[in-house]
């Protein structure tokens, strides 16, 4: 439910400021950075905090709560006529900051909740929840606004980080005690013991290099569908909700292959599947069903492939942590992937400008494989189990 109010929050907040506020292409960049910029400055931190809390349970009831009520300020704020964007920006940084808490509380919660030897199939039920509300998620919120308009999208978004907050009051574990100590202690220990395990370190480097491109490619591919493929808008959200279906594939694989190849093969293996069918995307020509087909086909291995990836990654990482450190570790890995993003952003845009859109298009595709580097080169390549920390 909580991954599903994300989807809505994603499609219906830009639009509210859109048609609501009359926000120009300036004031959305800021809106998009104000709710980005939690998760580069504030992951670390709060990952620190909360591994001295005793209870994670609480603090994603509080995570979803304070959401829920966030978004339930915007439509009074608009009926009231004082909801402004500098008030938009600031309800989206804040949202953006629980968003983020409830994240790095998650990944301690799921280590109580949940038997060692269960990791990959409950990731795999996670992240199937995940790659299911990228299918409906903007969908249905895009309906909310065209129905009801983006105000009450925001009401139904609440809604859901509501019910989110009763299932997980409803969930009974036994959670392991919290260790006593300074949050910058456990900020320093925390990037300590990812830079030392050999693990860690290579799949928090793949991960970095494989966003670093892979943001180079999301700069440029609307873009390029739209000028270069003549791709209409409608035609390329439908390629984008087809190839989203990959992803559900890619949850109910991940669990079976990694049980026949070991987990490290398939981790490897989802570096691969993952960037490598959207090497197509540059290379397509030809007539319009030709590319519509080869675009879906794309989207759709490249869903599948990042399903296979954050399922094994995220057991792996969970495995290797000791469990007094799993949200300071989980807040370093989003404070890099987080921050590589919007320098590959910018990248993308620079390369786009002075050497073309489809010649960086082909740079970020190939580059984003040399992060399987960083894991073939690594314990992983020969890993059948999950490892030890």
């Amino acid at each position: 439910m909580s991954l599903f109010g994300d989807q809505i929050t994603l499609i219906a907040l830009p639009l509210l400021a859109v048609v609501a506020l009359g926000a120009g292409p300036a004031q959305m960049g800021y809106l998009t950075a104000a709710a980005l910029l939690p998760n580069l400055f504030l992951s670390l931190p709060a990952g620190a905090w909360a591994d001295r809390q005793p209870e994670k349970r609480r603090i994603m009831v509080l995570a979803d709560v304070s959401r829920a009520g966030l978004l339930l300020v915007v439509p009074v704020l608009w009926w009231t006529g004082t909801l402004s964007m500098p008030v938009l920006y600031l309800i989206a940084f804040l949202v953006g900051s629980f968003s983020l808490l409830f994240e790095v509380a998650h990944a301690s919660l799921f280590a109580s909740l949940v038997r060692r030897a269960d990791y990959v199939d409950a990731n795999t039920l996670l992240n199937g929840s995940r790659a299911a509300s990228f299918v409906a998620g903007p969908s249905v919120g895009g309906l909310l606004v065209q129905w009801l308009s983006a105000v009450f999208a925001l009401v139904a978004d609440a809604l859901t980080y509501l019910v989110s907050a009763l299932f997980l009051t409803r969930v009974r574990v036994a959670e392991a005690p919290a260790e006593p100590g300074e949050e910058l202690n456990g900020m320093t220990a925390g990037v300590r013991y990812v830079a030392r395990s050999a693990v860690l370190r290579a799949v928090l480097l793949g991960a970095t290099t494989l966003n670093l491109f892979n943001y180079i490619f999301a700069a440029l591919f609307v873009l390029y569908l739209t000028t270069s493929l003549h791709i209409a808008p409608g035609t390329l959200g439908l390629i984008i909700g087809l190839g989203s279906i990959g992803g559900l594939l890619g949850a109910a694989l991940a669990g079976p292959v990694s049980r026949r190849l070991g987990i490290g093969p398939t981790v490897i293996l989802g570096f691969l599947l993952f960037p490598a069918p959207l090497i197509l995307v540059p290379w397509v020509s030809g007539p319009h069903w030709l590319i519509f087909g080869v675009l879906v086909g794309a989207e759709f291995f490249s869903a599948l492939g990042v399903m296979v990836l954050d399922i094994t990654v995220g057991s792996v990482q969970t495995a290797a942590t000791p469990h007094s450190m799993l949200a300071v570790v989980s807040g370093f890995k989003r404070t890099v992937n987080y921050g590589i993003r919007p320098i590959g952003a910018l990248l993308g845009g620079t390369l786009g400008a002075t050497i073309g859109v489809r010649p960086s298009l082909w740079i970020a595709t190939v580059g984003a494989l040399l992060g399987t580097l960083w894991v073939w080169f690594s314990p992983l390549r020969t890993m059948h189990d999950l490892p030890e920390h």
